[in-house]
């Protein structure tokens, strides 16, 4: 049974930072790609950032370009999203999304196939 779970979540100031984490369990995590996407009240989930597990190949939104970074521990199968520089606008439910293989939509949320239950980030003006 694939399991994500996510965590780091909270309430923080405009400007300041987060770290979030997604642990995985019960997937070849060596050939998977994990991605970041988040969800505002009234707004589709988007995409926000990716990682590719084996060579470490990453992507980002626009909009976070240069503030978030995704990395990952081999070691601990785990995904980190450190977020910086954080705006109102960052306000969402962040889901951490599992593929079983590469994909070069890898900005589309058919292209995973495993979803966690989502945490919540506030940032306040």
């Amino acid at each position: 049974q694939v399991q994500l779970v996510e965590s780091g979540g909270g309430l923080v100031q405009a400007g300041g930072s987060l770290r979030l984490s997604c642990t995985a369990s019960g997937i070849t995590i060596s050939t998977s790609q994990i991605g970041w996407f988040r969800q505002a009240p009234g707004k589709e989930r988007e995409f926000v950032a990716a990682i590719r597990w084996r060579g470490g190949t990453t992507y980002y939104a626009d909009s976070v370009k240069g503030r978030f970074t995704i990395s990952r521990s081999n070691a601990q199968n785990t995904v980190w999203l450190q977020m910086n520089s954080l705006k109102p606008e960052d306000t969402a439910v962040y889901y951490c999304a599992a593929a079983r293989g590469y994909s070069s939509n890898y900005y589309r949320l058919t292209a995973y196939d495993y979803w966690g239950q989502g945490t919540q980030v506030t940032v306040s003006s």
